[in-house]
């Protein structure tokens, strides 16, 4: 098939059906899927030995008849070195009326990108910082929001959209996930009563976005407290949001939507709403019951201990210190 790079072990077995067991050329070609041409090719090129079939380098030996030249590469970058702030589409023009340059912007992006006439700038302003990462539960939990693939569904799922709301302690990496049908606050106030009860503690701070089922978008709103706000304020508890357009500030649950994708999305399949929700909390029982890498000892070592553990690690610190100083408002159906 067109596009398609056999192995040299995959050319010799099919010359050696073809040849040695006899059997029809048409009938090889349609079992290995490839063309007649091919199969004579190979033949040609085999000496016996699978070395012979192995595939050469497709690089073509010569440049292609439209790809530029080194006069208009040179013209390319001397406009480049002109102005430090010159923008591509400033650059298109001037080679334009200058040089009489033919070509689409696309194509010179793609060749000043593929020979790095201008170098990627670095941004000098921005300093990464060390996140600190709480070393006790219930201090802060990160909250964040995930469309379900459309290639999950089956049915109506096909086209309509669902949600999974995430809630994970970032002391421990436990979580809690629930699916909905719609993004909104309303849905938000709802899944933080869930996952209280949950996890069976109240945290001092909750960390999320900006998006508009978290907060009132900045700008509108004025006098009017958002729905999650306000089920906060009467719990205690701190509504951080995190500085806009910048994920990684959020990092613990986006990466765990990775795990998510990788372990349960790219095998999942559902009918039904009850089916999704069934199969969801299953994933997250297995998700706190596995080894995680990022959690850590004592002395700061990877120990590769699951959530659950992690978590029973901590009340166990709390209860031979008498909470050290340190206020964890438990529910009274869960206080241990």
């Amino acid at each position: 098939m067109k596009g398609i790079k056999y192995t040299a072990h995959e050319k010799e077995k099919a010359i050696k059906l073809w040849l040695a067991d006899g059997v029809d050329v048409f009938k090889v070609a349609k079992k290995f899927k490839c063309t007649i041409q091919s199969l004579y090719r190979w033949r040609r090129q085999y000496d016996g030995t699978t070395d012979s079939l192995k595939n050469k380098s497709s690089r073509p030996h010569t440049p292609h008849p439209n790809a530029h030249t080194d006069a208009e590469a040179a013209q390319i970058a001397e406009v480049l070195k002109s102005c430090d702030g010159i923008s591509y589409a400033e650059v298109l023009g001037v080679m334009r009326t200058k040089y009489a340059y033919s070509r689409t912007y696309g194509g010179m992006y793609r060749f000043i990108m593929k020979h790095k006439l201008r170098p990627a700038r670095e941004n000098k302003n921005y300093i990464a910082q060390p996140y600190d990462t709480p070393q006790m539960l219930g201090v802060k939990w990160q909250m964040d929001v995930k469309y379900i693939p459309f290639e999950c569904g089956r049915g109506i799922y096909r086209t309509e959209r669902l949600y999974q709301y995430t809630m994970i302690d970032e002391a421990t990496r436990e979580r809690f996930l629930y699916p909905y049908k719609e993004k909104s606050g309303f849905s938000t106030v709802d899944f933080i009563k869930r996952a209280i009860v949950h996890f069976g503690y109240l945290p001092h701070i909750i960390q999320t976005d900006n998006g508009t089922e978290f907060t009132n978008p900045r700008g509108t709103g004025e006098g009017k407290i958002h729905a999650v706000d306000k089920l906060l304020n009467r719990l205690g508890v701190y509504h951080k949001l995190i500085r806009v357009y910048t994920p990684r500030h959020n990092g613990k649950v986006e990466r765990s939507h990775r795990s998510d994708q990788e372990g349960f999305y790219n095998y999942l399949t559902f009918k039904t709403f009850d089916e999704l929700l069934e199969k969801m909390q299953a994933w997250n029982v297995r998700y706190n019951n596995r080894p995680h890498s990022s959690l850590r000892d004592k002395h700061g070592r990877r120990s590769w201990i699951t959530p659950l553990d992690k978590r029973a690690e901590y009340l166990e610190e709390l209860k031979a210190t008498a909470g050290g100083g340190y206020q964890i408002r438990f529910l009274k159906s869960r206080a241990s």
